[in-house]
C-alpha cells in the first residue's frame, strides 16, 4: 500500500488541504511545501489563499497572498484591517461549511493564528508552517499558539524545544531555502544570466517585496547606491523588483537620479545574491538567502515611529536580522530606523566591498559561519515535513 492509499484509505478518497500564505515569502515556503506533498499524495486538492508558486502546484486561490501583505502596526494595516478581517471570516465561513482533511497556516502569524484558532476549536486538523518568531519578540504569542494549532513545523532548530516547554507538538523541518540555494553559488554564472560585467564589482540591493517597505527603504536604498556611485563609478547595481512594484521602483530610482545606474530585473533575487560581491537588503527572509548564498551584506530596515515603539519595546535580542540572530553575534552590521541613512548605508556597503582586498580573512570568517548555518539548516525538508503531516492526516 503507497503512502497516498494509506491516507486516502482513512476517508475513501484523496485528501484536501487548505492553506493561508501571505506575502512573496510565504508565497515561496507554501509552494515548496505543496511541492513535496503533492509528490507524495498525488491527486491532493489544495485551496485557500497563495501566491503563484502555490497556485503552480495546484492550489485554487480564492484570494492573493498580496491581500495580507501588510508592514508591521502601521496605519496601512489601520486602514486596511477591515478588509484582512472580512477575508478571514469569509475564509473560516467557506471552510467550515467544508471542512479540509487539514488546514496548513504559512507564516502570517496575524492573520493566521487566530483562524487556526476558530477551525480548530470546530475540529479542524490545523498546523502552523514557520514558528512565530516568539525567541525574537512578542513571547506572549505562545499562549496563542497553543490554542491555534495542533503541530508546529519549525525551520529553525532551537524551536521545537521552546515550544514544548509550552506543551505545543513541533517538527524542525529545517529551512526549504538551505535545500533550494546551492551549498557553492556560481557567481559568474549569475551574472552572465544578469548582462553583468565579471570586472567590476556587483552591490544587490533588496528594499523589500511589499510596497510599504519599498516606501520606506528604496529611496534611502538607491541615494546610497548613488553615493557609492560617486566614488566607485565602476560599481555595478542590480534590483529585483517584485511583482506589482515596478511603477514604485523606478519612480524612486528617477528621485534618486539613479535611474540609469540601477539595473532592475523582474524577481530574480537569487539570481542577484548570486552575482553580487554585498548586497543592501531589507531585514527578513531575504537576509536569510543572502547568507545561504554566503554573501556579505548590510541589514537595513525603517517603518513609521508607531510601529517601531511597540516593536522596539517587545524585542527580546540584541539582533534584528535573521544571520545575526541565528549567528547570536553581530556577523553583519544593522541599520534600523533612523540610523539608515544613506551615508550610513553608503559606507557599511563599502567597507564590505573594500575587505575583499584589505580584509579577505574577514570575508572568509563570514562565509565560513554562513556554510555552517547552511549545513544546519539544509534537511530533507519535503520528507520530513510530508511525514508530520501524513502522521496528523492518519491520526
Amino acid at each position: 500500500m503507497s503512502q497516498a492509499d494509506a491516507v486516502n484509505g482513512l476517508k475513501g478518497q484523496l485528501p484536501r488541504i487548505a492553506l493561508v500564505a501571505g506575502e512573496a515569502s510565504g508565497d515561496l515556503l507554501a509552494g515548496l511545501l505543496l511541492e513535496s506533498l503533492t509528490a507524495r499524495f498525488p491527486g491532493l486538492a489544495s485551496e485557500g489563499i497563495g501566491g503563484p508558486r502555490m497556485q503552480l502546484q495546484g492550489l485554487e486561490a480564492w484570494w492573493p497572498s498580496d491581500k495580507l501583505a501588510v508592514h508591521g502596526f502601521s496605519w496601512e494595516l489601520l486602514r486596511r484591517y477591515r478588509e484582512i478581517v472580512g477575508i478571514r471570516n469569509r475564509m473560516k465561513h467557506r471552510l467550515l461549511g467544508r471542512r479540509p482533511d487539514l488546514f496548513i497556516g504559512v507564516d502570517a502569524p496575524d492573520f493566521n493564528l487566530q483562524l487556526e484558532a476558530d477551525l480548530k476549536e470546530q475540529g479542524v486538523k490545523t498546523v502552523h508552517f514557520v514558528c512565530p518568531s516568539i525567541w525574537a519578540w512578542r513571547a506572549d504569542r505562545i499562549e496563542k499558539i497553543r490554542r491555534s494549532a495542533d503541530h508546529v513545523l519549525c525551520i529553525f532548530p532551537f524551536e521545537p524545544a521552546l515550544l514544548k516547554q509550552a506543551g505545543i507538538d513541533a517538527t524542525y523541518v529545517g529551512h526549504p531555502l538551505a535545500s533550494v540555494i546551492p551549498m557553492h553559488p556560481d557567481k559568474a554564472g549569475a551574472r552572465r544570466i544578469l548582462g553583468l560585467s565579471d570586472a567590476a564589482p556587483v552591490v544587490a540591493i533588496l528594499p523589500g517585496s511589499r510596497r510599504s517597505e519599498i516606501r520606506h527603504l528604496a529611496l534611502r536604498f538607491f541615494q546610497a547606491a548613488a553615493l557609492i556611485h560617486r566614488q566607485r563609478p565602476q560599481t555595478q547595481f542590480v534590483v529585483p523588483v517584485a511583482p506589482g512594484l515596478k511603477d514604485a521602483i523606478e519612480a524612486l530610482a528617477r528621485q534618486s537620479g539613479m535611474q540609469q545606474h540601477l539595473l532592475l530585473v523582474a524577481g530574480q533575487s537569487h539570481a542577484a545574491l548570486a552575482a553580487c560581491d554585498v548586497t543592501l537588503i531589507a531585514s527578513g527572509t531575504a537576509t536569510l538567502e543572502a547568507a545561504l548564498f554566503k554573501r556579505p551584506m548590510v541589514i537595513a530596515y525603517h517603518m513609521s515611529w508607531f510601529s517601531w515603539e511597540l516593536m522596539r519595546r517587545k524585542r527580546l535580542q540584541p539582533w534584528v536580522g535573521l544571520p545575526n540572530i541565528l549567528c547570536a553575534e553581530f556577523v553583519v552590521p544593522e541599520l534600523l530606523q533612523e540610523a539608515a541613512t544613506p551615508h550610513a548605508l553608503a559606507t557599511k556597503t563599502l567597507e564590505w566591498l573594500d575587505a575583499y582586498k584589505s580584509e579577505p580573512a574577514k570575508l572568509e570568517t563570514l562565509q565560513s559561519r554562513f556554510a555552517q548555518l547552511h549545513q544546519i539548516l539544509q534537511r530533507d525538508t519535503a520528507t520530513i515535513a510530508a511525514d508530520a503531516i501524513q502522521k496528523i492526516l492518519q491520526s
